[in-house]
């Protein structure tokens, strides 16, 4: 147990340092904001001086001076307009401050996503990801506010409010800083516990989210399958477990204001006693007991708001942990300093002894090896599982591999650009991607300055022009990143029309026809083949009639090559590809 409080406490000085090295930045807006709150502290701090020294000037009989409560009336007054300008420019800059970390952080987490590899974002859920991105620093925003807001204000009106007691009166002071350490105790108590419990909340509130986004995503599944109780069981589960930690959360940080205010009472009424017995016999005026009653009040009230502030704090701070996990992942593997950058690519292809595994219990590909040469066609083929996307992703580089070593060029990719090497390859996978923007965007996401001609014309080689002249807008009709309302198949001709424009030296096709219907999928194949003439291609695909033409075709079965060939070779070996040809075509 008391590891586990060590470690928990490690683990928020950490966060807490990373918090502050964000901060410093704006070290400036920083001083600026203290010294605007020692100002607001100050004057706030004089007007209670003020107001007694009024209510003197209107005791005893006979002995009422008007003109110097006047006076003390304008001193009031104008203290009262520079702690609002104070207190409004010192507002300003914790807004600007607060927000522009916030930006950073959120700007370093994206920039993080982009650099991390995909073996992390394949093992985690995208829901999760994105309730860290936004949720969490949406969460830690408010906290940081209102850490700038009240925190640097309560604790200078801690410090100012005990000098000017002393100044006033001793004994009075000394009752109130005997009393002063329960609050203290109330405010460890709660921070204590507050802390695991926010970060519960906020890791559980991932896990929601994860859980929605997958559902809206995956509606269709669901109602096939009639999954929707199950669903709403699961929903019900995390909901369950999310309002137990938030209730756990919420009720120790709601104990923060009836203890204070329990606190705040016991100073009020012990300096209220002690003075009242000192103003009888004379050791204070009636003015300057007034005005320790109301510095009781301002000393004891930002007990009040740091307790509350503590709290929000932990809440922050829990969700800040969760940003910087992210940030602090381990990116990629970065370049080879001297990178090479991959130029007039032929084609020529090789891999050398590779050994890839996702999990090292798990052996996938093993002592893999191939050549290619330029132009030829290279098609895929073998059961689900076998390794074929595995293999196209160490091509494009988006795994390294265990061992080995993939040459493009006579060069080993891993000491050249990611960037060159993968603007060599034009692909088409069997999931289709398109973002959000108009249907011209999505054709020129690889050249954006295609002009209209060369658009229209990788249309219309990927047979998508006829249905884009259909829609309301034609070229400039704006889509959703799922495609809106377009089918599967509008979709993957988008997909191939991209590629289509680009035509690089190298083309990864992956079940890149598997949505289009057969007359179009004939069409779309006499376009491969013109687009294939002379580019070296990677085909993976279950249909074996589409891969006919094929120079080599590789037959895979638990990550290794168990036959190679073309297709005429093949079926009179009477293999593996022999049994899942006659298996396709039967009868």
């Amino acid at each position: 147990m008391a590891h586990s409080t060590e470690k928990k406490n490690t683990s928020q000085m950490t966060t807490l340092k990373t918090v502050l090295q964000y901060i410093r930045k704006y070290w400036l807006l920083v001083g600026l904001s203290l010294i605007l709150a020692a100002v607001t502290v100050v004057l706030t701090l004089y007007i209670p001086i003020l107001t007694g020294n009024a209510v003197d000037l209107l005791l005893g009989k006979d002995a009422v001076k008007f003109d110097g409560v006047f006076a003390i009336l304008k001193k009031i007054g104008i203290a009262m307009l520079l702690t609002a300008a104070a207190q409004w420019v010192m507002n300003t800059c914790n807004n600007h401050i607060t927000y522009h970390v916030v930006k950073d952080i959120r700007e370093r987490a994206f920039h993080r996503l982009e650099e991390l590899p995909l073996k992390y974002l394949d093992s985690r859920s995208y829901g999760d990801i994105v309730s860290r991105v936004i949720a969490d620093v949406d969460t830690f925003a408010d906290g940081l506010l209102m850490g700038f807001t009240q925190l640097f204000t309560g604790v200078l009106t801690i410090l100012g409010t005990l000098l000017f007691m002393l100044v006033t009166n001793v004994p009075i002071t000394l009752v109130v800083v005997c009393i002063t350490p329960v609050s203290f105790l109330v405010a460890k108590f709660i921070a204590s516990r507050t802390y695991s419990m926010f970060k519960l909340q906020s890791e559980t509130r991932g896990e929601q989210t994860s859980l929605i986004e997958e559902m809206i995503g995956n509606q269709k599944v669901v109602k096939i399958f009639a999954r929707e109780e199950k669903v709403k069981e699961q929903f019900a589960e995390i909901n369950g477990r999310l309002e137990k930690c938030s209730l756990k959360a919420i009720f120790f940080s709601s104990l923060t204001n009836p203890c204070t205010r329990f606190v705040n009472s016991l100073v009020y009424a012990g300096v209220g006693i002690f003075g009242a017995l000192l103003a009888i016999r004379g050791g204070i005026s009636v003015g300057r007991l007034s005005c320790f009653l109301s510095y009781a009040n301002q000393y004891t009230k930002p007990f009040n708001e740091i307790s509350g502030v503590i709290t929000e704090l932990q809440n922050a701070l829990a969700c800040a942990a969760r940003i910087f996990e992210l940030i602090d992942e381990e990116p990629q593997v970065p370049e080879v300093p001297d990178a090479y950058v991959l130029e007039n690519v032929r084609g020529n292809v090789k891999l050398e002894n590779v050994s890839f595994s996702y999990v090292p219990e798990k052996k996938l590909i093993e002592n893999f090896n191939l050549e290619v040469k330029p132009g030829q066609r290279v098609a895929i083929v073998g059961p689900t599982g076998c390794g074929k996307t595995t293999l196209i992703n160490l091509l494009m580089r988006f795994y390294d591999v265990n061992s080995g070593r993939i040459l493009v060029e006579g060069k080993d990719i891993r000491e050249m650009t990611r960037g060159s090497l993968r603007t060599s390859y034009g692909m088409v996978l069997q999931e289709t991607w398109l973002r959000s923007g108009t249907i011209r965007d999505n054709i020129c996401m690889g050249r954006p300055e295609a002009t209209e001609d060369e658009v229209i014309a990788a249309a219309k080689a990927a047979h998508a022009h006829s249905f884009i002249k259909r829609l309301p807008e034609g070229y400039d009709t704006v889509i959703t990143e799922d495609g809106g309302s377009l089918s599967q198949g509008q979709k993957q001709l988008l997909c191939i029309a991209r590629v289509m424009l680009c035509l690089p030296p190298m083309l990864i096709l992956d079940e890149a026809t598997s949505s289009i219907d057969t007359r179009t999928e004939l069409r779309i194949q006499n376009a491969f083949a013109t687009m294939m003439e002379g580019r070296t291609s990677f085909i993976v695909a279950h249909r074996l009639s589409t891969i006919q033409e094929a120079d080599i075709i590789l037959v895979m079965k638990d990550g290794n090559i168990i036959e190679q060939g073309n297709h005429e070779t093949l079926l009179a070996a009477g293999g593996f590809y022999a049994n899942l040809y006659n298996a396709q075509f039967a009868g």
